[in-house]
């Protein structure tokens, strides 16, 4: 059954909304080229979406001929903008953009451990708050005719967060360790910005959905991330569509039940779990046994800090310390003993995850999977061959602990977009 006259409007006008978000300014005559419209339809297109205030004109382009041939259309960036928080136990991070994804303004709090909820949850707002007035966007008067969703506010804001995303509220639930003012933060967002749209998502899922679309996994469409941060996850795409669970708990390998901890986890702790090989605070205990400290005590979480020193000593001048004096020889093999112990640890959650999905590709994510980079993927990578026959690549994280903020962003703007390019109800 063919499409209504309206409805191919609308998708015609998706598409080329599509295009201009990927390829940026183009003319009328190139989105004929890429959509393959007849030149009236383009050029209806362009009337009907520069009418309501999606695109305009933003340039011309380098031909020798000008006119109306020559014109660029572009996305109206300031018709939407966007926040995207990264909500971690220990701080907490913002990003403020305009609808095509530039970037505005930044900023990051550290949260005290001892802080009260209600004050952390004030600081965080507050936070948000001021990087919404840096980019301009906070009180910015309405345009003439907007209603409510005025022009220069925040439209969309999406949190990263550790723990369970209820698949039926879309709501943080109340897992173990989380602390409260994470779930307290939603809601509090959503009463200072009552224009916006406030969601929700954990932050391994969104370190995925950044890796798939700008990092490491550009190239797959099942796959899964195994995050390695403060704490541990998994986030699990599966036919390019991100897998959640009957429960939103698709991924919590902190809880699983591996060899070579004092206990077994419990539906409240997941001490005895996976996590207790793989969280930075084990990681960091199992650097000290071969005598290895981090160089920049600062950074956190501190487990990144010393795999990256271990993979600089390792890898600097080789790994065979044999050719070296005494004192440097020791060091070298120390740091080289240490990514053995430690891809040893991770290969039995990424093998158990292989036996279970057969993904094809398992990345390692987060601060410390970018911190290992290449040489800790190949550790890994080896061991998970003599554990498994299915084929398996290991690869590491090229966004680390940015890709929770980046997906985060990108899917508060996949929503914004979606919502200012559905095609006006008749």
């Amino acid at each position: 059954m063919p499409a209504s006259p309206s409805t191919a409007r609308a998708i015609n006008d998706r598409l080329a909304l599509r295009l201009l978000q990927e390829e940026g300014p183009l003319t009328a005559g190139q989105l004929k080229q890429l959509t393959g419209l007849s030149r009236p339809s383009v050029a209806d297109l362009v009337d009907r979406l520069t009418a309501s205030g999606l695109i305009t004109v933003v340039g011309e382009a380098g031909e020798q001929r000008r006119g109306p041939n020559a014109r660029l259309y572009g996305i109206v960036a300031d018709r939407a903008h966007l926040a995207a928080l990264d909500v971690r136990t220990e701080g907490v991070s913002v990003v403020v953009t305009d609808l095509v994804g530039r970037v505005l303004a930044e900023a990051s709090v550290p949260i005290v451990g001892e802080t009260g909820t209600g004050p952390v949850v004030e600081q965080t707002v507050a936070l948000v708050e001021r990087a919404a007035k840096e980019a301009g966007v906070a009180g910015a008067p309405p345009a003439p005719g907007e209603g409510p969703r005025a022009w220069g506010r925040l439209h969309t804001v999406g949190i990263g967060a550790p723990g369970l995303i209820d698949p039926a509220t879309g709501e943080l639930r109340d897992s173990s360790g989380l602390p409260e003012w994470h779930r307290r933060l939603v809601a509090a967002l959503q009463d200072r910005f009552p224009e916006a749209r406030v969601t929700v998502d954990n932050e391994a899922n969104l370190a995925a959905l950044a890796e798939q679309r700008d990092g490491a996994a550009r190239d797959r469409d099942t796959f899964v991330l195994l995050w390695l941060s403060h704490g541990t996850g998994a986030a699990v795409v599966l036919d390019g569509a991100l897998r959640r669970g009957a429960s939103g708990g698709t991924g919590e390998i902190g809880f699983l039940p591996v060899p070579g901890t004092a206990g077994l986890p419990s539906a409240t702790d997941c001490d005895g779990g996976f996590h207790s090989l793989a969280g930075s605070a084990a990681i960091v205990q199992l650097a000290g046994e071969y005598g290895l400290t981090a160089a920049d005590a600062a950074e956190r979480p501190a487990a990144a800090a010393v795999v990256r020193e271990a993979v600089r000593t390792a890898t600097a001048r080789g790994e065979d310390a044999g050719h070296f004096p005494d004192g440097a020889g020791h060091f070298l093999d120390g740091a080289g003993h240490f990514l053995d112990a430690l891809a040893d640890r991770l290969a039995v959650g990424v093998a158990s995850v292989v036996a279970i999905l057969d993904p094809g590709c398992v990345v390692l994510g987060g601060e410390v999977g970018r911190a290992g980079g290449e040489e800790l993927a190949r550790r890994v990578a080896e061991r998970v061959r003599r554990m498994t026959p299915l084929g398996t690549e290991v690869r590491p994280s090229t966004l680390g602990g940015g890709a929770v903020l980046r997906g985060a962003l990108l899917t508060a703007r996949d929503r914004a977009q979606e919502e200012l390019f559905a095609p006006p109800e008749r």
